[in-house]
């Protein structure tokens, strides 16, 4: 990381939610830290439910009702977790977007596409109608719509799911903020569309100045559009750094399963991919769970991971951290550490 000062600068974040007659008390997210700059894409990588999706609303003032989030975030040197709803209130839609995984819940299916981006520019620029209006054709042009103009007239349903997707984008960027969380913004979308939606909203960012937060299971598609990446395990950190580090010689054993479960290169046999066994603990379990939470499943673990939280310590150049025990016990690869399925 440079010396210059971050745009997101995140110490500690953890979510929990205290326990009632009806739940007990859970974390499911538990101590992030993170540096974030302005045109940079930081992305958060981990099966689901580790945490991702709940990390990215706490950043942004969206975390659900009843959650205890703590730490710091501080955004532009302004923290913003002791500061309230009001601070986060005059910061949506002008200074930091959100991109949710269904397009369908932003878009209204009752007004014309180019009439709420309009409403999305309005709101925040003293424009009048016309020139909102111009400024919402510009924004589907820019996220590269054909015919912009006439298909601001257009109605979500009547949009293809990519260009739905591109729609939404539109609207995130339409006033030029400083930061965006794409919380899986290519769900349901097939591979050729996803790597141009990607592409064409890193482009946006990096052309912008603008930071982005790019929320993902998608290793391949972090590899490709990602700078940085923070490897998530039941909402804490196992692993992160410059993405060509930490995806090709990965130092955590979760991260070397994750990349080991995905396909290779090399010819078709009879035997299955490897897998990690076993499931995540539950966020109700977080809460007194000593030693890593990885040991349960993971092929290296003995008894001091069952006992004994690990601390991040640096594992490589550019800020390359991992907290693991046995970070320097890994194989030259990841498929040599998890076991390979029984033939198909």
């Amino acid at each position: 990381m440079t010396g210059r000062s971050s745009l997101l600068s995140v110490r500690d974040l953890s979510v929990a939610f205290p326990g009632g007659r009806r739940r007990p008390a859970s974390k499911p997210v538990g101590g992030l830290s993170f540096d974030l700059h302005g045109g940079r894409t930081l992305a958060l990588a981990g099966e689901s439910g580790a945490g991702k999706s709940l990390t990215a609303r706490a950043l942004v003032g969206m975390a659900p009702p009843g959650a205890r989030v703590t730490g710091s975030v501080r955004f532009h040197g302004e923290e913003l977790l002791t500061a309230g709803r009001k601070a986060y209130a005059r910061l949506w839609g002008r200074r930091i977007s959100l991109i949710p995984q269904d397009a369908l819940s932003v878009l209204s299916p009752v007004h014309p596409v180019g009439d709420q981006l309009a409403a999305a520019a309005r709101s925040v620029r003293r424009l009048g109608r016309r020139e909102a209006h111009a400024a919402a054709v510009a924004a589907l042009g820019r996220v590269g719509i054909a015919d912009a103009a006439r298909r601001a007239r257009a109605y979500p349903h009547e949009f293809s799911g990519g260009m739905r997707q591109r729609a939404v984008i539109a609207m995130a960027t339409i006033n030029a903020p400083d930061l965006v969380v794409a919380d899986e913004p290519t769900t349901a979308l097939d591979p050729e569309t996803q790597d141009r939606v990607l592409d064409l909203l890193g482009s946006l960012c990096e052309n912008s100045g603008t930071a982005l937060i790019l929320i993902s299971h998608d290793l391949p598609a972090i590899r490709r559009h990602a700078d940085r990446v923070l490897v998530l395990y039941a909402g804490r950190t196992v692993e992160s750094g410059p993405v060509g580090t930490v995806l090709s010689r990965p130092r955590a054993p979760y991260t070397a399963g994750l990349l080991a479960s995905l396909p290779s290169d090399e010819p078709v046999t009879d035997r299955r991919l490897p897998t990690i066994g076993g499931a995540p603990p539950s966020p109700e379990e977080l809460v007194t769970l000593t030693g890593c939470a990885f040991a349960p499943r993971c092929p290296l673990a003995d008894a001091r991971c069952h006992t004994h939280t690990p601390e991040p310590v640096v594992a490589g150049p550019g800020g390359h951290r991992v907290t693991c025990h046995h970070h320097d016990d890994l194989p030259a690869t990841a498929r040599e550490l998890f076991q390979e399925g029984s033939p198909a």
